[in-house]
């Protein structure tokens, strides 16, 4: 027999591995908030590192959809179902949003890819400001009239949860000022209108650098790792926690991706792997200081696992706070 006829035959009993799939058009990574916040510079951070690596055939767009506190964004991606062409970056406004608006969706309704860090909460106050603990900030609050305001991002959600959680344990009256960014909020500070924020690391970084807000404690179990200083002779490393102050109450928020629902058990892992890559480079690991958050790579059930706990935990935090939707 021919050579030919050979290879013929061969190919016929046994067929070509089918080619693992990629994605065919360009990935578009939906934000739930505003262009320059914490989500978003996540979300074109990752479009930077993938394209300057090369780790996908097709381009990554970015697009915000902060309406309805980011609940236009999940209703997007709930509709978008078995569209392996979009993913979503989230936040702990996974469950907040629902849990505070009955909107009909879940991240149950989604299709977890990765969680790749926990953003700290610290607490905030002007630089000039009598305060050197946190405490002594709630001791004023004790005999205050009218109450202290604190400042933070929106309401009912993350910033507006940790402050009712610490007058709560502190048996203290505080005002909650609703902004519409972390970034206003730590302005309103800077210009002395609060007497404190609950910013991320992110939103009050400039305005610490710039002398014009400090950081009383870090609202986590363990202090900041970075070492680099930040102001002066002051790093992140060097900032107490909450804990260490007498304020037992902790909060992380979690960074991550998902997908829509429906989609195959091999289009989720392609992006799985791609989350992988893009968390291993130099690139991710300097995003990761700069904003002085907690690497904390999760994939497949233990991404699961860690939703159905810190939904739980939102959801009792929300209950005690008052936030639950009612009708």
């Amino acid at each position: 027999m021919k050579a030919s006829a050979l290879a013929a035959l061969a190919i016929l009993a046994f067929p070509t591995l089918a080619q693992a799939w990629e994605p065919t058009k360009a990935i578009e990574i939906v934000v739930p908030f505003g262009p320059g916040g914490a989500s978003d510079q996540m979300a074109r951070t990752v479009q930077g590192i993938v394209q300057k690596h090369n780790l996908a055939p097709q381009p990554i767009v970015v697009v915000n959809k902060p309406a309805a506190t980011g609940g236009e964004a999940m209703m997007d991606i709930q509709k978008s179902v078995r569209d392996p062409h979009k993913l979503l970056t989230t936040s702990s406004g996974i469950y907040m949003t629902p849990l505070s608006t009955k909107l009909p969706v879940n991240w149950r309704n989604f299709t977890p890819v990765a969680m790749l860090a926990q953003d700290e909460f610290l607490v905030w106050v002007k630089s000039d400001a009598p305060y050197k603990t946190v405490q002594d900030l709630l001791t004023e609050a004790k005999t205050a009239s009218p109450a202290l305001k604190i400042g933070g991002g929106g309401s009912k959600r993350e910033d507006d949860l940790i402050v009712s959680a610490i007058a709560a344990e502190s048996g203290v009256k505080l005002t909650y000022i609703p902004y519409k960014s972390g970034g206003e909020a730590t302005s309103q500070l800077a210009g002395g209108h609060v007497a404190a924020d609950t910013n991320n690391p992110s939103e009050d970084v400039a305005n610490w650098r710039g002398g014009a807000t400090r950081p009383l404690c870090v609202l986590s179990p363990k202090r900041i790792a970075y070492t680099g200083k930040i102001a002066g002779d002051m790093a992140w490393s060097d900032v107490p926690t909450c804990g260490e102050q007498g304020l037992k109450f902790t909060y992380n928020m979690l960074r991550g991706i998902f997908m829509p629902g429906g989609v195959t058990d091999e289009q989720q892992t392609y992006y799985v792997e791609l989350f992988k890559k893009v968390a291993g480079t130099p690139e991710w690991k300097e995003y990761l200081e700069r904003n002085a958050l907690l690497p904390d790579l999760r994939l497949g059930k233990d991404f699961e696992d860690f939703l159905t706990t810190d939904e739980a935990l939102h959801k009792d935090l929300m209950a005690k706070a008052g936030f639950l939707a009612t009708n």
